[in-house]
């Protein structure tokens, strides 16, 4: 071994992983008190030359309620300055196969998505930890191996070519979709362990901004709106980009994607499917777009538990992939971050209490092994429900927001949301959350899904499905109702219709 990390410290959380979930995890753990370090195999994306690479693969990252005081619990003032840069979506932007727009809002309050850049996020999530005093930053450095028992890791520095031994307190693993951290987890653990990959894949394309009238950059469609072309099978979504640009995102079959293999192919089915939105694009642009950026998988994991003894937590896509479609995946993993610390709180863990000597392998922070069974035990049932919901949701976005159905019963949702609930997110429910998981209080009046899940933060995953679920029934009642209604009531124009022309025979005859 060539080297040793931190042997002289003996309070220290190692992060592996500096995206959004491990630069916010760094960030409330060192508020805490404790001493971070986090590794990161990849290069430093504030770098120019990391940049190019990074904007090759990224879906547009929209940040709602629980995302964002997930950050306020953290750091408010770091919240408002990253707020700054995002534009509202107040709702979906529906475009058919003609060309024709309709808005549907999301909510009756007003409330709003948040269309933020993935990479100035997590720049600025990287400044805000890098001028903490007790967090330590190390690019280009892989872990190769945990001994949780021994509180050790072996970490590759990439760019010498050398191992390291990193010891630690505790380890957590923000480190995505194919996390090391939980493939050494799972030598420890019994873990159960699901991975989906769905028959579906997505690509991204660019709209270029246009020009407004005095031949500045302006938006070609409008800002606020999340705009969709659902196609039944496949659809095309656009979110708006601080340089008056959208970043596209084409999701198909992957039996779809491979049928277009030629320059007239690609055009061929735009034309057909996507006439408007080829023509924001651009033909020429589109095909350099299809060609230069990759074909990416869509995975769906559910793990548990999430944790061994008081030793490792792991948090975000490492422990729960899925599928973006309810624009939920950076939402829950800083909504990780802030259950974690709400429950390391409460369990009054802090970094004075550890043992400190880490030699001694048999002593165990019993707070600390609470406060991360705890997290385990109750945050798994959300896990599963936000993971299944953004399944169901794909859905609803490329096929059912077009359905007369589905449009009656959304209506009947708001309208029973408006008139039965008065409840609107209060600032000071907001602030409870930073040392508090959900609250207790009973959720009252009429709320949908889609509220819960996005603009209701003090309403936990399981909690929303739970009750849109009893919802449901009510909605499928009265739609049924509904039709049986409307078809009885065209049976009894008809006859009224028919009884009419009778008359009006009988009286021409007569006369």
């Amino acid at each position: 071994m060539d080297g040793v990390i931190n042997a002289d410290r003996t309070r220290t959380v190692v992060v592996v992983g500096a995206g959004p979930v491990g630069c916010l995890a760094a960030i409330s753990l060192a508020k805490m008190g404790w001493n971070v370090d986090i590794y990161e195999a990849r290069p430093d994306l504030r770098l120019p030359s990391s940049k190019a690479a990074a904007q090759q693969r990224s879906i547009n990252l929209a940040i709602s309620s629980r995302g964002i005081a997930a950050l306020q619990a953290v750091d408010a003032a770091a919240t408002s300055r990253f707020l700054q840069t995002v534009i509202p979506m107040r709702g979906r932007m529906i475009h058919d196969i003609l060309g024709n727009q309709h808005s549907q809002q999301y909510d009756k309050d007003g409330q709003c998505i948040n269309s933020i850049d993935r990479a100035l996020l997590n720049e600025g999530l990287l400044e805000e930890a890098s001028a903490v005093p007790n967090i330590r930053l190390f690019f280009k450095h892989k872990v190769l191996s945990i001994d949780f028992d021994d509180r050790t890791m072996i970490i590759r520095d990439i760019n010498s070519e050398t191992d390291v031994r990193a010891a630690f307190h505790l380890c957590i693993g923000a480190d995505g979709s194919y996390s090391i951290i939980r493939r050494q987890l799972m030598r420890v653990v019994r873990m159960d362990f699901q991975q989906e990959y769905i028959p579906h894949e997505y690509i991204e394309l660019k709209m270029p901004a246009g020009h407004d009238e005095h031949g500045q950059p302006g938006f070609l469609l409008d800002p606020n709106h999340l705009h969709i072309w659902p196609r039944h099978s496949f659809m095309l979504i656009a979110l708006p980009n601080k340089d008056k640009s959208f970043t596209c995102t084409l999701f198909a079959p992957t039996i779809e994607f491979d049928r277009l293999i030629s320059p007239e192919a690609i055009l061929s089915w735009f034309r057909s499917c996507f006439p408007d939105a080829l023509a924001l694009i651009g033909e020429e642009k589109l095909l350099n777009d299809f060609a230069k950026n990759p074909r990416s998988p869509l995975i769906s994991i559910k793990v548990k538990p999430y944790h061994y003894k008081d030793r490792c937590v792991i948090l975000g896509d490492a422990a729960h992939s899925m599928v973006p479609f309810y624009g939920q995946g950076l939402n829950c993993g800083l909504e990780d971050v802030r259950v974690l610390r709400a429950l390391l709180l409460q369990e009054g863990v802090a970094p004075n209490s550890l043992s400190p000597d880490l030699g001694e392998k048999e002593l165990t922070d019993t707070r600390l092994s609470n406060a991360l069974t705890k997290y385990t035990e109750t945050r798994h049932e959300d896990l599963v429900a936000i993971c299944e919901l953004a399944m169901d949701n794909y859905v609803e976005m490329r096929y059912s927001v077009t359905r007369p159905l589905y449009l009656l019963k959304k209506a009947l949702d708001n309208v029973l949301y408006a008139i039965s609930s008065n409840e609107a997110p209060l600032e000071s429910t907001t602030r409870s959350l930073a040392s508090v998981p959900f609250p207790s209080r009973k959720v009252t009046g009429w709320l949908p899904l889609y509220t819960m899940v996005t603009f209701r933060p003090d309403i936990s995953y399981a909690a929303a499905r739970e009750k849109a679920a009893k919802q449901s029934v009510i909605l499928s009642i009265a739609g049924r109702l509904g039709t049986v209604l409307m078809s009885a009531t065209g049976v009894y124009f008809t006859l009224q219709a028919l009884h009419w022309l009778r008359s009006r025979r009988q009286c021409f005859f007569l006369t």
